[in-house]
């Protein structure tokens, strides 16, 4: 893909809240303005709440009822953070210009993100299957491997979820649960296999295990004491990692 066609294609994706907010200001009715920016009415009133509850002032002032089903305006603040953030994205049409590739935006919004999750790894949507109010994200890992997250519709609809995008999955180290790579594996579980780098005592408290995978990402698992003795882990023996789709947390580039 070109920068060209990169540029118009990351700028056409404007997140819906920001849209959402710029169609109140063209539109002011609910109704309109979520027809024009591809929402639900109560997924549009929903990003109305969160708009309002994320800012430090609130960004729209609604009224209920009357004709549209219900009028909106932007506040002050509002119009200030609509002008700002158009003015972010003629910044960012000029950062696409200097940059080599779309990959090294996607880079950089990795390394700017700050998450309380150890394990953060970086791969693309394969497909997206529906499991009735939740979906079955499939992510092709970085470097090779495949994980499944279960998040709900909601969640895939506000991150703007489709095949090829690039993801960030989030595991708490608390999360992973070793094997021995001669133990059955679980069932319905993600699992990744790799070697232990590093095992970190602790006195109080569960014990670090640092996990290399075959793709050079690592792993970070939190094991107690007693089950780390059962396992008999030694640094440079193969290790399994398993966790449940559930325990996958995704996010995205804005």
């Amino acid at each position: 893909m070109s920068l060209t066609s990169a540029l118009t294609q990351q700028l056409s994706r404007r997140p819906q809240r920001l849209a959402l907010l710029e169609q109140i200001a063209v539109q002011g009715s609910i109704t309109r303005a979520a027809k024009a920016a591809g929402l639900s009415y109560k997924a549009a009133w929903d990003a109305i709440d969160e708009l309002n509850n994320l800012a430090e002032r609130p960004l729209v002032e609604r009224t209920v009822g009357g004709k549209g089903g219900g009028g909106a305006r932007l506040s002050a603040e509002g119009e200030r953070i609509l002008a700002l953030y158009k003015r972010l994205e003629s910044l960012q049409a000029r950062l696409l210009e200097c940059a080599e590739s779309e990959h090294d935006l996607e880079l950089l919004g990795r390394l700017m993100l700050r998450t309380s999750a150890r394990n953060q790894l970086s791969g693309r949507v394969l497909d997206i299957v529906a499991q009735g109010r939740n979906d079955l994200v499939n992510v092709e890992l970085s470097g090779g491997g495949r994980i499944q997250a279960q998040i709900t519709h909601d969640s895939t609809e506000k991150l703007e979820l489709v095949p090829g995008q690039a993801v960030v999955a989030l595991i708490k180290a608390g999360w992973l649960r070793l094997q021995s790579i001669s133990a059955t594996p679980d069932e319905q579980v993600n699992q990744l296999q790799g070697r232990v780098e590093e095992i970190l005592e602790a006195e109080d408290g569960p014990c670090e295990v640092r996990i290399g995978l075959p793709s050079g990402q690592t792993l970070c698992a939190l094991v107690e004491g007693e089950r780390l003795a059962r396992l008999d882990l030694k640094v440079g023996e193969p290790v399994r990692a398993q966790f449940a789709p559930g325990q996958v947390l995704l996010g995205t580039a804005l």
